[in-house]
Parts: C-alpha cells; sequence; structure tokens
C-alpha cells in the first residue's frame, strides 16, 4: 500500500528585524493566544514575494521590502496535523503603520529572540527562522522562481 503523500499548504513569513527586536504579532490559535512573524498563506494566482508583502501589511500595516529568502522550511504539525511549507523572507519596513489590521491579529510588537520564546511562539517555525536569521541565514530572492 503506497503512503498518502504529504500535502504541505504553503506559506509564507516575514523576519524584520530592528536593533535587536523582530517584528512579531499577537493572534488566538485554538483559543491560546501565540506569537508569529508576519505570516500567511499564498493566495492562487499570487506568487511568494507578493504574498509576503501582502501578509505583512494586513497584519502588521506596516509596508514590507523583501531582500532575502532566510530559509525553505518543511514542518508537519503534531498528531497528524496539516503540514506546511513556510519560505521566510528577511527585508526592512518603511514608512509609517497604518492602524487597521487583519481581524485575527490581537497586536504587533517589537520583540527580542527571547522574549518571544518566552511569549509562546505558534510554531517552532517561528524561533528557527529568527535563529537562522540571527545565525546570517541570508539567500537571493532570485532562488525563488515563478514559473509560467
Amino acid at each position: 500500500m503506497c503512503p498518502t503523500p504529504l500535502l504541505p499548504r504553503v506559506t509564507v513569513a516575514a523576519v524584520v528585524e530592528r536593533a535587536g527586536r523582530f517584528l512579531v504579532v499577537e493572534e488566538t490559535i485554538a483559543g491560546v493566544r501565540v506569537w508569529n512573524q508576519p505570516a500567511g498563506h499564498l493566495d492562487p494566482g499570487e506568487d511568494l514575494v507578493g504574498a509576503v508583502i501582502r501578509e505583512t501589511l494586513e497584519e502588521t500595516g506596516w509596508r514590507f521590502v523583501p531582500e532575502h529568502v532566510v530559509g525553505i522550511y518543511l514542518w508537519a504539525s503534531p498528531a497528524g496535523g496539516p503540514a506546511f511549507l513556510r519560505v521566510a523572507f528577511a527585508g526592512r519596513v518603511e514608512g509609517e503603520p497604518v492602524p487597521e489590521l487583519d481581524p485575527d491579529i490581537l497586536r504587533t510588537a517589537w520583540l527580542t529572540r527571547d522574549e518571544l520564546a518566552a511569549a509562546g511562539p505558534r510554531s517552532p517555525l517561528v524561533l528557527r527562522c529568527a535563529d537562522d536569521y540571527v545565525a546570517g541565514a541570508r539567500f537571493p530572492l532570485s532562488l525563488l522562481q515563478a514559473v509560467p
């Protein structure tokens, strides 16, 4: 019998750091408050860079300018939950944040890596992306290619 193929959900995340603090969002998942990088799902017809710009704006109000790929991560949630293929981008935010956020976001904050770990990350992907960024993981955006 053939095993069931892994069909991960494609997501993007923005890793934005200023003076040792990361831009993060607080949200409620299954009744629990958790922290995450600005992140979300790839929409139909959208490319990965466009998705991370859109998600960051929707969740934080900031305009995100992607500069590098931090990593591409495959994670399956425990107990048979969904799997995720996350493309994490490093970059900067510009301008001033707009006040209207996605209704699922409770608030945004700038937390250190240790504050983020103590506050309760949404998944292991959150700290892994931050740690890889701190370790210097930077790949060119040209690594990602959309084939028409």
